[in-house]
């Protein structure tokens, strides 16, 4: 099967937004009983972010050189993170509704910037429809095959009887579709058909792997591309993921494969024997150049080169903690992993306030408000985060080049990307002192990126001495 990816995402700078935490409009009218925005983020509290707020905001985004934006769901919901979804077909009205969305979507087109929803396609809310349905109506209800029901009454809410229909997990706030049911499908494959006619540029798939129905993905896939071939389908998969990127499926998906080598490598002094268990799927060892490279290159070869350039690559997320907490608040070691996450293949991702270092545990901690002050000050991370954006966007081997280990040891990495006869070299030490380095790299003429005490460039080398917790790029 031939591989394709939209071609858009290879340049790609996305940015992720939680859209309750990110940014308010005076414009959206709100409830009461708000959180107040500086105080520390709860499981249960709103603190009234909306999608205005964000069309306020893309102005800061484009001057930090995003071009995507992947918001967290957006639907009518009873939660701060929107993923009980009660209705598809609405945006939620704390967020602005459908009228914000068409703002958001004509703002950000306006501006060359493509805008993912999350979609939320194996379980609901208990506030949707059809299971309020079931809740209500018991087995008589017309909808008792669009779930997984055992008995009724259904035990939604009574948290010492035994669960009786099927849930994410087991959880009750979050009953299972039935995707084996075709009017159900037919529904999920409507409303990803509705929004991409409505102007989203893609979908970020949500538990995609528990969706198990034969055939679900593939026709998701011909239904999303009829309307927009461009559109963007990334799966949300923590594991080795080759049986949904054989071209028939996903785009790409959520690279973790990259951000728990990343957290291993540049934090592996300062790890956090706490935090680094939090929804990481295992705890991360720490690991020196040599395990880096080997963990990177083998994440590289998985899969077809096209998939590569298109996965989806992050640090940390709202599911996981914050990535300046996992290394226990080491700043150099944030630096280096976002040179690294902007310079390898694949499109790179921030987690909204990663440019300006946001700390924050596991759920809620990883989800605070933006602190709009301290993003105001442009201060010297986010001065840094914007040149290495500038960097990628610059120099097309970097969005679309070969990748080559040149050297990896001890503490020490250098790789190259490659790309129409042009090479960059990035060379990253993650010790605690200077390392001289001399690098069998040809065709490369001045030092692009960070500071070097010495940088001699030869016909068919390069001599570097790489100050400590830092790394270095010569184009």
């Amino acid at each position: 099967m031939t591989m394709t990816t939209p071609d858009w995402v290879k340049d790609a700078v996305f940015y992720q937004i939680f859209p309750d935490r990110f940014a308010q409009s005076r414009a959206v009218p709100k409830p009461s009983n708000l959180e107040a925005w500086e105080s520390p983020p709860t499981r249960y509290g709103f603190k009234g972010g909306d999608l205005l707020g964000v069309v306020e905001r893309l102005d800061y985004l484009v001057d930090l050189g995003v071009t995507a934006i992947y918001l967290n769901p957006i639907f009518r919901a009873a939660s701060n993170h929107r993923y009980n979804t009660h209705d598809y077909y609405e945006v939620d009205p704390i967020l602005g509704g459908n009228a914000a969305l068409r703002a958001l979507v004509d703002a950000a087109h306006a501006r060359g910037m493509r805008v993912v929803l999350d979609g939320v396609f194996n379980h609901v809310g208990r506030g949707f429809f059809q299971f309020n349905h079931l809740l209500e109506c018991g087995g008589e209800s017309p909808y008792v095959d669009w779930f997984t029901a055992h008995s009724f009454p259904l035990s939604a809410y009574d948290r010492h009887a035994d669960l009786n229909y099927v849930g994410w997990f087991g959880s009750r706030a979050l009953p299972k579709l039935n995707l084996h049911n075709p009017v159900v499908r037919e529904y999920i494959f409507d409303v990803a058909e509705h929004w991409i006619r409505f102007g989203v540029d893609g979908w970020r798939l949500d538990a995609a792997e528990q969706i198990e129905a034969d055939g679900f993905w593939q026709e998701f896939r011909r239904r999303v591309k009829r309307i927009n071939p461009e559109a963007y389908i990334v799966g949300e998969i923590w594991f080795p993921a080759e049986r949904y990127l054989q071209g028939d499926q996903f785009d790409g998906v959520t690279n973790y494969l990259f951000m728990r080598p990343a957290v291993g490598f540049f934090g592996a002094r300062t790890l956090d024997n706490y935090v680094k268990q939090g929804h990481l799927q295992a705890p991360v060892p720490p690991l020196d150049a040599p395990g880096f490279a080997r963990e990177i290159e083998a994440v590289l070869a998985r899969y077809p080169w096209e998939i590569t350039l298109a996965q989806f690559n992050l640090l940390n997320s709202h599911d996981t903690p914050r990535f300046l907490t996992l290394v226990g608040g080491d700043e150099s070691a944030l630096r280096l992993a976002l040179l690294c996450l902007l310079t390898m293949p694949g499109a790179p991702n921030l987690y909204y306030g990663d440019e300006l270092g946001l700390p924050g545990g596991p759920d809620p901690g990883c989800r605070g408000a933006m602190p709009w002050a301290q993003a105001e000050a442009r201060g010297d991370l986010w001065c840094y985060t914007r040149q290495a954006i500038a960097l990628r966007k610059a120099h097309p081997a970097l969005r679309r080049g070969t990748y080559a280990t040149v050297l990896a040891e001890g503490d020490l990495l250098a790789y190259t990307r490659a790309f129409n006869g042009a090479t960059v070299l990035v060379v990253l030490n993650a010790g605690t002192h200077p390392t001289a380095a001399t690098l069998p790299v040809g065709g490369l003429s001045r030092l692009a990126f960070g500071a070097s005490s010495e940088c001699a460039i030869n016909a068919d080398h390069v001599q570097v001495v790489v100050p400590a917790r830092s790394g270095i790029v010569v184009v």
